[in-house]
């Protein structure tokens, strides 16, 4: 019982329960779950969305805004982690010469899926109608990737080590692409000052002095009391204060955490994506994740439940955009990327990996689920086109199909 619960939660299976459940609701009962979606928790709120009641202009916390703009901070807090050890630390996956081939297939990975979007809709003609939808097929949901992954090459394979340092890098630049292209109003950056002041503040005062204290001191009382007493508290203080300073900024609250991740103490070790020994490490910014892990699974159940609910009648042009622009634009952007990196300017594959392997990994990194229905629910205001796109999203999930057959059309071989 325990290795199934584990694979739920490790895969994020319960965020495909959550969309199968908002998909069935809404086409069986549509109201009833428009009605749950836009339920307001509180009227007159201090933080939510404006709306009129009783003729007079409010902010109301709906549950669509609680789950997707504040507790939805959680998980991308998570991904940040993820992308903050990649970069930093000694032995992290996207430092040095091994990480420019990937780095550089990602560029690929995010522009080729924008062009395939763009032209597609200018030929169309609905460029104006759709044309903010562009960045929804740069996603890639790195979970279910790697699981996908796994499946095609098997556990050992170097196009795992290479499909994730991808999918990392696209994550760090669709955070950047969500904070840049798409706020949620009038950009205030004075707010962000007070973020960064949280994050440089909470630094100082939790990390840097109590090690600055102990000196030579190899006991180091000062950090191991401040570790004791204070535990977590001093950085989710500080991440409340930046989440409020992103939200009143117009930037998109859920990215408000971003800021403090580097601020929490961690190991100067890279475990990797999904790695079963950080589940013994010991830093602060470990235990975090492994103490959030199972609440933002849930956190993701729900996420599922309140955007993936589009009836099948809203499948229109915008649901076929964003499918080629990940089927099609992914695989073509990493391919080419990827073969000019390797033979063109001779950084080379990881040893083991051959050019046949870059379709098929641009095949799995095309399953944007997660971050592409967000990145749908930010770009469009709620209505048909939304909905239309949210479904293009969903049906990513059957680059899956696809990246298994091309597997054993391409003769790749499983390792592990």
């Amino acid at each position: 019982m325990y290795r199934i619960w584990n694979f739920i939660t490790q895969y994020s299976l319960l965020l495909v329960g959550g969309a199968l459940a908002a998909l069935i609701w809404a086409n069986m009962a549509p109201d009833s779950y428009h009605h749950l979606v836009h339920l307001p928790l509180w009227i007159d709120a201090p933080i939510g969305l404006i709306e009129q009641h009783d003729g007079q202009p409010m902010r109301v916390l709906t549950l669509h805004f609680l789950i997707n703009d504040v507790l939805m901070a959680l998980f991308f807090a998570m991904a940040a982690k993820e992308v903050w050890e990649a970069v930093i630390l000694k032995d992290g996956s996207l430092r040095g010469r091994r990480a420019l081939t990937p780095l550089i297939a990602t560029l690929g990975g995010m522009a080729g899926p924008v062009l395939v979007y763009l032209t597609l809709a200018a030929s169309l003609g609905i460029l104006a109608e759709v044309g903010r939808g562009w960045a929804i097929p740069t996603a890639t949901d790195i979970a279910f990737s790697y699981l996908v992954g796994r499946i095609v090459f098997g556990a050992r394979h170097p196009a795992i080590g290479f499909l994730l340092l991808l999918a990392i890098a696209d994550d760090a630049g669709g955070l950047a692409i969500l904070a840049v292209f798409y706020p949620t109003g009038d950009v205030v950056p004075l707010w962000l000052l007070v973020s960064l002041a949280a994050a440089a503040g909470v630094w100082l005062l939790a990390n840097w002095l109590p090690r600055w204290l102990d000196g030579d001191d190899p006991a180091r009382g000062w950090s191991t009391r401040a570790r004791r007493v204070l535990a977590a508290w001093p950085y989710i203080i500080a991440g409340c204060i930046s989440w409020y300073a992103f939200y009143r900024a117009g930037l998109h609250p859920a990215l408000g955490l971003l800021p403090i991740i580097p601020a929490i103490p961690h190991a100067e070790r890279d475990f990797g994506v999904f790695a079963a020994d950080e589940a013994g490490a010991t830093d602060l910014l470990n235990r975090m994740e492994h103490a959030l892990k199972l609440p933002v699974q849930f956190v993701l159940l729900a996420f599922g439940l309140m955007n993936a609910g589009v009836e099948f009648s809203a499948i229109s042009a915008p649901t076929w955009l964003v499918l080629a622009g990940l089927v099609i634009g992914k695989p073509l952007g990493i391919t080419l990327f990827g073969w000019f990196a390797a033979n063109v300017l001779r950084l080379g594959l990881p040893e083991g990996m051959v050019l046949r392997d870059l379709p098929v990994v641009g095949l799995v990194a095309a399953i944007g689920f997660t971050v592409a229905l967000f990145v749908a629910a930010v770009a469009f205001p709620s209505g048909p086109v939304q909905d239309a796109a949210k479904m293009g999203a969903l049906f990513s999930l059957g680059s899956a199909v696809l990246a298994i057959a091309a597997g054993r059309m391409m003769r790749i071989t499983r390792q592990g």
